[in-house]
C-alpha cells in the first residue's frame, strides 16, 4: 500500500494514523517524515512538537541516526520551537559532533560517507553535479565529517619538509 501524498501536505490526524501503521506503506520514509515537520505549513508549532514526540516513540533509533545521516535536519527538528542563543546553538552542534563520533565508533564504521556528506550540494539550482554521489575529500565535496581527535593527514609531509629544511640549514652552517 502507498501513502499517496507527500508528508508535508499531511494534517495532524493523518500523521497520527500513518505513523503507527508505517509498516503497511511501501513508500514510507522516516527522513521524509521528519523533514516534513519543518516544511508543513498546515500545522501549528504545538502540533509539530506533538507529532515529533509521537514519531520518536516509534522511530527513536532512526531519529538518533539522523545526527549522522542529516545533521541539519536533526538539529532543526530537535530544536523545533526553541529560542536559541548563539552559544546554545554551538553547544548543540558540539553535542551532535560528539554523538556522530560515538555512533561511528560503536558501529565500527570506518568511512564517513553518509547522507548529506556523500552527495554534492553546492546550493546552485543549475549545477550539473547536484545530487551526485561523491568521495569524501574530493574537490566536489561541500562538507566533510571531522572530529577534534582526527589524525592530521599532512603531519608526515610537514615533518619531512621540516627535516629537509633543518638539514639544509645545518649544511649551510657547517660550510662557514
Amino acid at each position: 500500500m502507498k501513502i499517496g501524498k507527500p508528508f508535508n501536505q499531511f494534517t495532524k490526524q493523518e500523521y497520527l494514523e500513518t505513523i503507527p501503521n508505517h509498516k503497511q506503506y511501501s513508500d514510507f520514509n522516516t527522513l521524509g517524515l521528519y523533514r516534513s515537520l519543518l516544511e508543513n505549513e498546515k500545522l501549528s508549532l504545538e502540533e509539530k512538537l506533538e507529532i515529533r514526540d509521537f514519531a520518536n516513540q516509534y522511530f527513536q533509533k532512526t531519529f538518533e541516526f539522523l545526527q549522522l545521516k542529516d545533521p541539519q535536519t536533526y538539529f532543526e527538528v530537535s530544536t523545533l520551537g526553541e529560542e536559541l542563543t548563539r552559544g546554545d546553538e554551538l553547544n548543540h552542534w558540539r553535542i551532535i559532533r560528539e554523538n556522530q563520533e560515538k555512533v561511528l565508533k560503536d558501529k565500527k564504521i570506518k568511512h564517513r560517507n553518509f547522507g548529506t556528506y556523500s552527495k554534492h550540494d553546492c546550493g546552485y539550482d543549475n549545477c550539473p553535479y547536484n545530487g551526485l554521489m561523491i568521495k569524501q575529500g574530493s574537490h566536489l565535496a561541500e562538507t566533510s565529517m571531522c572530529f577534534s581527535n582526527d589524525e592530521n593527514k599532512d603531519k608526515k609531509k610537514q615533518k619531512v619538509q621540516r627535516r629537509e629544511k633543518e638539514q639544509r640549514e645545518w649544511k649551510r652552517q657547517a660550510k662557514y
